[in-house]
């Protein structure tokens, strides 16, 4: 097994159609192209031997570095620390248009900050998953790598004329490498670009300093409509940027993470691929969007769902399927790269994802509270999607009782599970909201009656007296803390003595400091081998669930403790290992979200505590 970094040691890139992850060393290890959901060209994250890889860093041995973001942008400066010199490397992406483009551009600017220092370059690309072989092609102003219909053309920085300082060498693989020294105060460099021209040129530094200036722009004006000025600004912005790099800009889905494979459990087979659009984790991000003031991508997801709300098609299980590719077409088949090692042995390594026809309840009521969110956002669904609306809720009036896979995408069998009722219930519930709203046309009586059976089934079900609290799935007395959801979508008070004795008991078996388990896997075996960490959604849930109870002590100092389980530069992967490593896709928008969320309702019950005076 071959030496891989953290998870947690990388920043990502994007241009809105796809992104990159860059490692605190320099290295890009995880790229795919056209699109987030396309072939990879890097991607030594998950096989350090046939994955392929760019990188870039001092030609000495000793050097320190350091990682940040250019403020409230998506350019990142990767630092090294040299005996002799500092220097940068400044990766992003220029943002592309709204129309789907196979042509991307990622700049590698190199520049010295203090005295002297050489790179050292090696480009190694590994088109499909490493199963197609390139051919190279090297100039004075570069090189082009093509594979198949595939080419990737390497232009260097420079201004015309200047003396070439290295030249660049294949290898017998057809890899690049070579050195680039400069002195205080130079700034050189390689754009990489797929889909575009395939012949090298010279770039001038004059021009790659423009494409820096209108990207950082770009990104600094759209944090600037941001209309939350409460605590935790800086964290919260730069989740709202994460979430915007993981948008796919031309239909407004966004990807539940940009990578693919990377474990659950170091060496355990709990890798799946993430590069899709769940149509839980998008909905949730309409009412986030729009909290933070960033209603154009709100709008945006708004009509991605009212597509698949409108559209006809769907499958066995329903007629919405859990998740979809970024463009709405709902083939996800999942295969294996069998010579792959995956990350630090964690294999299998799947692309694609076979849970995408599994029957998940909940998505009915994640959709409808989207619509319901996005609607008092003054984003308004039309006839088509009222339409929609109604053959969803006539199927899930036929269809709520019965067992289904779960939020969690279980693969041990389909349950009772809780959670899934209780998102049919908020279906009917925002339906008949907006119906009573607007007059519009609806079997009310009927979606009445069935929002009610499905409350007092819950209350007699998912209740164990037992327990004493809300429990995972009917007749058996085991938690799961996607119920703290809850009190968030108004189906119990958050004082109500049911509610308080679930919280004290999730705090008693799920709660470990304030890191937060799912579930059990060894209560409630999920068909899965092996076991995971603390997911941290759910541990942004749970500060939620503590501020709505008025615990608002407890909510803070378990929300501070949080924040330092992101990484170096406030980014989050799916869950924490029991040694406070990241582990897991990254960085995964859900776990974004939820800290938005968090962050907002409970400086809004700091806000009214202040308000009054008060402290507890």
């Amino acid at each position: 097994m071959k030496s891989y970094p953290s998870i947690a040691d990388h920043g990502l890139i994007g241009d809105l159609q796809t992104t990159a992850l860059v490692s605190t060393d320099g290295t890009i290890d995880w790229f795919c192209s056209p699109r987030f959901d396309s072939p990879s060209i890097f991607a030594s994250l998950l096989d350090h031997a046939k994955g392929g890889h760019f990188s870039a860093h001092p030609q000495v041995d000793a050097f320190e570095t350091k990682q940040l973001y250019f403020p409230d942008t998506a350019i990142l400066i990767t630092r090294f620390l040299t005996e002799n010199g500092v220097g940068e490397v400044i990766d992003f992406m220029p943002v592309t248009s709204e129309t789907p483009s196979g042509h991307h551009r990622l700049l590698r600017g190199m520049r010295c900050v203090r005295g002297a220092i050489t790179f050292d370059v090696e480009i190694a690309p590994r088109f499909d998953y490493g199963r197609q072989t390139h051919q190279t092609t090297v100039t004075d102003d570069g090189a082009a790598f093509v594979a198949g219909d595939t080419t990737l053309t390497i232009s260097l920085i420079r201004d015309q004329g200047e003396e070439r300082r290295g030249r660049v060498q294949p290898s017998e693989e057809g890899d690049l490498r070579f050195t680039l020294s400069l002195t205080e105060g130079e700034m050189r460099g390689v754009i990489l670009e797929t889909g575009g021209d395939p012949t090298p040129r010279a770039v001038p530094v004059a021009e790659a300093q423009r494409l820096f200036d209108d990207t950082a722009s770009y990104w600094q004006n759209w944090v600037g409509q941001s209309t939350y000025v409460g605590r935790w600004r800086e964290e919260l912005q730069r989740s709202a940027i994460t979430l915007k790099l993981l948008t796919y800009a031309p239909t407004g889905g966004l990807v539940a993470a940009p990578t693919a494979g990377l474990p659950e459990q170091i060496g355990g087979e709990r890798n799946w691929d993430y590069r899709f659009t769940w149509v839980r984790d998008a909905s949730f991000s309409v009412n986030t969007l729009v909290r933070m003031g960033f209603s154009t991508e709100a709008a945006a997801f708004g009509r991605w769902l009212r597509d698949r709300v409108a559209e006809p098609r769907g499958s066995d299980s329903g007629p919405l399927n859990i998740m979809y590719r970024i463009d709405g077409d709902p083939n996800l088949s999942e295969e294996i790269l069998a010579d792959w090692e995956g990350y630090r042995g964690s294999y299998p390594v799947r692309v694609g994802n076979g849970a995408a026809e599994q029957l998940q309840l909940d998505i009915y009521g994640e959709a409808m509270e989207a619509v319901y969110n996005a609607d008092r956002a003054g984003i308004q669904i039309g006839q088509a999607g009222w339409l929609g609306i109604g053959r969803l809720l006539d199927w899930l009036a036929d269809h709520w009782d019965q067992p289904e896979e779960g939020i969690w995408e279980t693969r041990g069998g389909r349950k009772d599970f809780t959670y899934g009722r209780l998102m049919c219930w908020v279906a009917f519930d925002r339906a008949i909201r907006l119906a009573t709203a607007y007059g519009r046309p609806a079997p009310l009586t009927r979606w009445i009656a069935e929002r009610d059976a499905i409350y007092n089934q819950i209350m007699a079900k998912g209740w164990s007296e037992e327990r004493r609290a809300f429990v995972q799935q009917y007749g058996e007395p085991v938690l799961d803390t996607s119920l703290l959801k809850m009190p968030q979508v108004g189906f119990i008070a958050p004082q109500d003595p049911m509610w308080l004795d679930t919280m004290r008991a999730i705090e008693r078996e799920l709660v470990s400091d304030s890191l937060v388990y799912r579930y059990d896997p060894a209560a409630s075996p999920d068909g899965l081998r092996g076991s995971e960490g603390t997911f941290s959604l759910c541990s942004f849930l749970y500060v939620d669930a503590l501020a709505r109870a008025d615990r608002l002590a407890d909510a803070r100092f378990t929300f501070e403790k949080m924040l330092t389980y992101a990484n170096h530069l406030g980014l989050y992967a799916e869950e924490i290992a029991p040694t406070g490593d990241q582990i897991g896709n990254f960085p995964q928008a859900f776990t974004h979200l939820a800290l938005i969320d968090a962050a907002i309702t409970l400086n809004e019950r700091l806000d009214a505590r202040d308000a009054k005076g008060g402290r507890r």
